[in-house]
């Protein structure tokens, strides 16, 4: 390599960290940041760790220049923008204010509502409005409609920013269950890091994969590249950055007692938030031994909130275990929480000689997780084996009492291109399947039938699928 080259390469580093740590509040492809991680450690890989890195970034979207069908972020709240716009307009002023933070819009509508005594903690049209003399009273020298149209907006921004606040706490918390604390690593210690910031940008990417549509579970996120550019992690890198992503007993190993007891603490916080989410979407009705969708189950919010409490759940036991203090179970174990199955995949299951998850048994025989964090039920290690037992599962081994014992390194495999779960060859095609609403659970788009339908004939689904009617 020309030295030319080599410094152009280095003048590229902080523009390429800094996309590596814009990647953990996204969806990059695990190719991707593979090639960003080979460009910024250019000069420094010996042989055998530049063609490891090569597995996975000859792949990239740069390297094949193609495009992918998938998302490469997750979805953001819609802000309250709009509203801002027709409070200002309404009450004839231009307050800049940032529409994306719910506090902010709070504090907005206050100081707006000011002239005609709208406060945030009066939002009731029926009750908390003036009536004609207490308007007089106040100055107000606008008509009742008037009036009625500011306290509505002013109404309405007020429940934008608390419906904002909610979905901004859904979205970190499905950031949690993916990829840990990632997306909360301050930039500037990022780049302080290189080495250690290189393994957490490409795990977190690997841990952010997709569902398939499969049988089998799914698959070890650290894998041989992870894997390496871990090993490239010594005495002095930060730990406690890398721990943020992979709370493991080599990784918790290096941090300080102190250190062990912020991250249970982490960890224990974002149970409690996931489970008291949890809790306002559970129906009583629903049927903990089979946990299928039912008509109305909002499957995608349930779903996301049940993998960050279990994210949650284990990286606290991996805590306890770190700091030698898996004895607290015998007081309070609160148990996991499953996810929603599509129907067709449990039948899928079924027809394939399966059964359901024998975890499904053991949650079903425990209490509500959230009912023993706030302490109206009780739920301690002896429960949790005892309904290990009935299902026929170890408590240990399955994650239930401690943290579940680590997986093999997985062979790297280019990230296959879905649709709702479902591998599709072509990404023009996965695009159209996606568009005509195929293998979404509800109807095909007619004006795209047509062309969806050529698309299934034509072999571009390579996925294996349930088929249809199968015996039960």
């Amino acid at each position: 390599m020309s030295i030319f080259r080599k410094e152009r390469d280095k003048s590229r580093h902080p523009e390429i960290l800094a996309e590596l740590h814009a990647s953990l509040d996204r969806r990059y492809r695990p190719e991707d940041v593979a090639d960003l991680v080979l460009a910024l450690l250019a000069g420094k890989l010996t042989r055998r760790e530049r063609v490891v890195l090569e597995r996975a970034a000859k792949h990239s979207a740069r390297r094949q220049e193609w495009f992918s069908s998938m998302s490469a972020d997750y979805a953001r709240p819609v802000g309250g923008a709009r509203q801002v716009a027709a409070a200002n307009r309404l009450f004839e002023q231009d307050l800049a204010v940032d529409a994306d933070d719910p506090a902010a819009l709070l504090e907005f509508a206050s100081r707006t509502g000011e002239p005609i005594g709208w406060a945030p903690e009066r939002t009731d049209f029926l009750a908390d409005r003036l009536n004609r003399e207490a308007r007089e009273a106040a100055g107000m020298d606008i008509s009742k409609r008037q009036y009625n149209r500011r306290f509505r907006v002013l109404r309405r921004i007020a429940g934008k920013a608390g419906v904002l606040g909610v979905e901004h706490d859904k979205r970190r918390l499905l950031l949690i269950g993916v990829a840990g604390f990632a997306a909360d690593i301050p930039l500037e210690r990022f780049r302080a890091d290189v080495a250690a910031a290189c393994f957490v940008a490409y795990y977190t990417a690997r841990r952010k994969l997709r569902r398939e549509f499969s049988l089998s579970g799914r698959e070890n996120p650290f894998d041989e590249i992870a894997r390496m550019l871990l090993d490239r992690c010594g005495t002095g890198a930060d730990w406690w950055m890398i721990a943020q992503v992979r709370a493991t007993p080599d990784v918790l190993a290096r941090l300080t007692d102190e250190e062990r007891g912020r991250l249970l603490g982490q960890w224990s916080a974002v149970m409690r938030a996931s489970a008291d989410l949890l809790r306002t979407r559970w129906k009583d009705g629903t049927d903990r031994e089979a946990m299928i969708v039912a008509r109305g189950d909002d499957s995608t919010t349930w779903n996301n909130l049940a993998v960050a409490y279990n994210a949650a759940r284990a990286g606290w036991l991996a805590c306890l275990q770190s700091l030698d203090a898996l004895d607290l179970l015998d007081v309070a174990c609160p148990g996991k929480v499953m996810r929603l199955m599509a129907a067709d995949l449990a039948a899928w299951h079924r027809g394939a000689g399966g059964d359901v998850d024998p975890n499904t048994a053991v949650w079903a025989r425990l209490p509500l997780p959230w009912r023993v964090l706030d302490g109206s039920e009780t739920c301690a290690r002896a429960d949790v084996e005892a309904a290990c037992r009935t299902a026929g599962l170890d408590p240990v081994t399955s994650g239930w009492t401690a943290p579940a014992p680590r997986r093999g390194v997985a062979v790297f495999r280019p990230t296959p291109e879905l649709v709702h779960g479902v591998s599709v060859a072509d990404p023009v095609w996965a695009a159209l399947l996606r568009r005509a609403g195929v293998f979404s659970g509800g109807p095909v788009k007619p004006e795209l039938a047509a062309e969806a339908a050529h698309g299934l004939a034509s072999g571009v689904v390579v996925s294996d699928l349930p088929v249809k009617d199968a015996p039960a």
